[in-house]
């Protein structure tokens, strides 16, 4: 049996988790220390019929100090993004036990209900929206025509408690409006079991045992 219902989507602070990455400044100091030696080096061994004038030199020092000012620049900047990328997998762990919608046309049923959920928006209003369960083999389960409906999203939840097959069913959603087909977007409904960092990203593990980013989430229930 499937119930159909308009869905709702609610919003979310994202949060992430890292480990936050020092920085040094001994690079820049040796890249200091080496012009400077170069630079002694330099006047010494200068042609005393032509030596070096002031605007040459101050320019060349006025080269080590950019240099130099962007690097700090660079490890400001990559220690602020570690730092928030932990802040973001923080506020993630908020999502932990929420279902979450993400592309994708897999039922996972609820351990505890056996009722599976699902969502898919529709580009436009349709007069005639047609649902259909899969087994992983193609064959169709269940059909249920579940009439006009207006544009946007649409969820629903079936109830897989009788499904014995193996590997997980899914589900296809065919829409029309008179004789123009109706795109229909489907959206996989997971619970978040955890929330962790790869790369300096947040990653998302759902119940299914799929891992995706942020990006992918399209609602939070």
């Amino acid at each position: 049996m499937i119930t159909s219902t308009n869905s709702s989507t609610s919003s979310t602070s994202s949060a992430a988790t890292g480990t936050s990455a020092g920085t040094s400044t001994t690079d820049t100091a040796a890249m200091q220390d080496r012009f400077l030696k170069l630079l002694v080096a330099q006047i010494n061994n200068q042609d005393p019929m032509s030596p070096m004038d002031n605007a040459q030199m101050t320019s060349q020092m006025a080269q080590i100090n950019t240099v130099s000012g962007i690097q700090q620049v660079n490890q400001t900047l990559t220690s602020m993004a570690a730092q928030f990328a932990s802040m973001q997998v923080l506020q993630g762990t908020s999502m932990v036990g929420h279902n979450v919608l993400t592309a994708g046309s897999a039922l996972v049923p609820n351990p505890g209900t056996g009722m599976a959920a699902g969502a898919f928006d529709l580009a436009g209003p349709a007069d005639a929206v047609k649902l259909e369960i899969l087994a992983p083999s193609g064959q169709v389960l269940d059909t249920v025509n579940m009439g006009a409906m207006p544009q946007g999203r649409q969820a629903f939840q079936w109830n897989a408690a009788s499904y014995q097959g193996p590997g997980s069913p899914s589900f296809r959603v065919t829409a029309t409006s008179g004789k123009q087909a109706v795109a229909a977007t489907s959206l996989v409904s997971e619970q978040v079991v955890s929330v962790g960092s790869v790369n300096g990203a947040m990653s998302i593990q759902l119940q299914s045992g799929r891992s995706v980013g942020y990006a992918d989430i399209a609602a939070i229930l």
